[in-house]
């Protein structure tokens, strides 16, 4: 309801009906309580129209970004090579930060949520908030922040005393290994201590729980976090999958709320629906019994854009109307040139005219100019010049760290310098971590792979319809059931190949050009272990797997997957008659090509 609309009404119910009829249209309805509580605010304060948009939405709730680094590397907010940074000179000051709050609530906002990256790695963050907390006289009600809680257990007793009042920490799974698969870093168990220390502590007004939801990950755990609310006062919210430049986004990995709901309710049938907040972008839903409460922020599948309130002012500056709109309006540059408050309030209004009435669908939200979710603001590509994000080292492991890896310790003890090993998937913690390839040309590579099956004669000669095969007996009958051996192990060692990054947790996915992948019998003399033993023929399957891609990281671990699934087939397809004599080996990277390391091909 409009300002204008809005106070309207509370002047001609209370004219013509006085204080009576007034509690009574404000007793009637949900709606009607929410009208009449705008109403009242209305007639007691003034709201800035610079505030209020063409569809008569009035933003009180302002996020405000304070940086652009994070000590995460979640898939669904950062592409997998990184994001760009601004130079340290285009982020708001802290009186800057300061300078346009104070505008914005004099405006009229009454809430500001501080976002990141992750707000947390702000230096001076507890004086921003101290800060912001002397704006209450001017009728800031609360002071939130969204964090990662990584790093915030210690802190937080000092920001609260400082004035934050509302906390949402994000944790997409309770599983510590697909934590780390999730963001690319470890950590759940800081997670974990931040969320213990929220729920204990005393002046915050509530803490939620944000979890974004993305089917075949980690859709399985929703019910488990649904009994984190059995017993403590927490809103576990249930956030759809968002589409943002470079987070790879598919609509089929998106897990509608309403599908999330339905399996809810066959486990709590007794769930139903509780009060949202004024203009909340969760709906609420509570099971009797529960200490705690759910919601579900539907912005794909049932979006809530009629009663958004927010506008969001990023860490450089801009002030950025829609989540899903890349156009931004720069207020830094207006200070930086010297705008009063005055002209900087008419810069904001003509950003906020400009908000659509509602956001694009599902397949049409630009994702090539909107900005990563993490950078929230800017236009993409950066200019040249630009700092990336920090990456955190791949270091060597430090003798203390390898008791259980006692052959990486005899190389290193063997090594002339501690700089000549690492082990890059291992982080400057000693935990697992991705490899950083964003700063790598994409160039064409291949690799090509082989490995052996033993079989003994009964079976190479099943798979090769050579000698005498007992047609009649059951286990031969049962083999050839499954099929031609050669082509079933044919497909599977290519489909394993292009499903290597579901199957290695920190290999990256990559656009494979193409896979060869063969399987050839052999028949071959074994060497004499003695002198004067004969040799007896040994029986194999020889499997041999070509990759190629165009990317910016190795195919050796498609082509060892290719291999490695293809002999493994060939295993299932013919235990009936030989499964306690055949033995996998010998797989190994024949031969390697592209990148900056060195060709090499092994030798024979």
């Amino acid at each position: 309801m409009s300002y204008q609309r809005s106070n309207w009404l509370y002047s001609a119910i209370s004219r013509k009906y006085g204080p009576t009829g007034l509690r009574y249209y404000s007793q009637k309805t949900p709606r009607a309580k929410a009208q009449s509580k705008i109403a009242q605010i209305d007639a007691q304060s003034q709201f800035s129209p610079a505030l209020i948009d063409s569809f008569h939405r009035r933003h009180d709730y302002l996020r405000i970004s304070l940086t652009e680094r994070c000590n995460l590397r979640c898939f669904y907010c950062m592409p997998s090579e990184g994001v760009e940074l601004s130079p340290a000179d285009h982020i708001l000051t802290d009186d800057e930060i300061i300078r346009l709050a104070n505008l914005f609530v004099r405006s009229g906002v009454t809430k500001i949520r501080l976002t990141g990256g992750e707000p947390t790695v702000r230096k001076g963050l507890d004086g921003i908030i101290r800060r912001l907390n002397e704006l209450r006289p001017l009728g800031l009600q609360s002071i939130g922040m969204t964090t990662n809680g990584i790093a915030l257990h210690r802190r937080l007793p000092l920001y609260i005393e400082n004035g934050l009042t509302h906390l949402n920490l994000s944790l997409d799974t309770l599983d510590p290994f697909k934590f780390e698969i999730m963001t690319r870093r470890p950590g759940h168990d800081a997670v974990l201590r931040s969320l213990s220390t929220a729920l204990y502590s005393q002046g915050l007004r509530s803490v939620k729980l944000n979890v974004v939801i993305i089917k075949g990950l980690n859709d399985s755990e929703v019910l488990d976090f649904v009994k984190l609310t059995t017993d403590q006062n927490i809103s576990v919210r249930f956030i759809e999958f968002m589409p943002f430049t470079g987070n790879k986004w598919d609509k089929a990995k998106m897990v509608p709320s309403s599908q999330l709901l339905d399996i809810i309710s066959r486990e709590y049938p007794s769930i139903t629906r509780a009060p949202d907040e004024l203009n909340d972008t969760a709906r609420s839903w509570k099971i009797p019994g529960h200490t705690g409460s759910l919601g579900f922020i539907s912005s794909m599948s049932d979006h809530f854009c009629s009663s958004c309130n927010r506008l969001r002012l990023t860490a450089d500056g801009q002030i950025k109307v829609c989540l899903f709109d890349a156009k931004e309006v720069s207020l830094r540059d207006e200070m930086r040139r010297g705008a009063s408050d005055r002209e900087l309030l008419n810069v904001i209004g003509r950003a906020v005219q400009g908000k659509q009435e509602k956001h694009a669908g599902m397949e049409d939200i630009d994702v090539i100019t909107n900005r990563p979710m993490i950078l929230i603001g800017g236009i993409q590509p950066r200019e040249s010049g630009v700092r990336s994000l920090p990456r955190l080292p791949a270091q060597s492991f430090l003798l203390n760290n390898t008791p259980s890896l006692p052959h990486i310790h005899r190389r290193w003890s063997s090594s002339s310098s501690q700089s000549s090993l690492s082990l890059t998937h291992i982080g400057s913690d000693g935990r697992p971590c991705m490899v950083d390839v964003g700063s790598k040309d994409a160039t064409k590579r291949s690799a090509t792979a082989s490995g052996r099956i033993y079989i003994p004669r009964s079976a190479y000669n099943l798979v090769t319809g050579s000698g005498d095969v007992d047609s009649t007996d059951e286990t031969i009958q049962k083999a050839r059931s499954k099929g031609d051996v050669m082509t079933v192990a044919q497909l599977a060692g290519i489909m394993g190949c292009k499903r290597t990054s579901d199957l290695i947790p920190l290999c990256h996915p990559i656009q494979i050009s193409n896979v060869s992948v063969t399987l050839t019998p052999e028949r071959d003399v074994h060497p004499v272990s003695q002198p004067g033993d004969e040799g007896a023929l040994e029986y194999s399957i020889k499997c041999t797997a070509t990759v190629t891609c165009e990317g910016k990281t190795g195919v050796e671990m498609e082509a060892l997957t290719a291999v490695s699934v293809g002999l493994l087939t060939v295993w299932d397809m013919l235990k009936a008659v030989a499964g306690k004599e055949m033995k996998i080996g010998e797989i190994i990277v024949a031969h390697k090509a592209g990148g900056k390391s060195a060709d090499f091909t092994r030798d024979p």
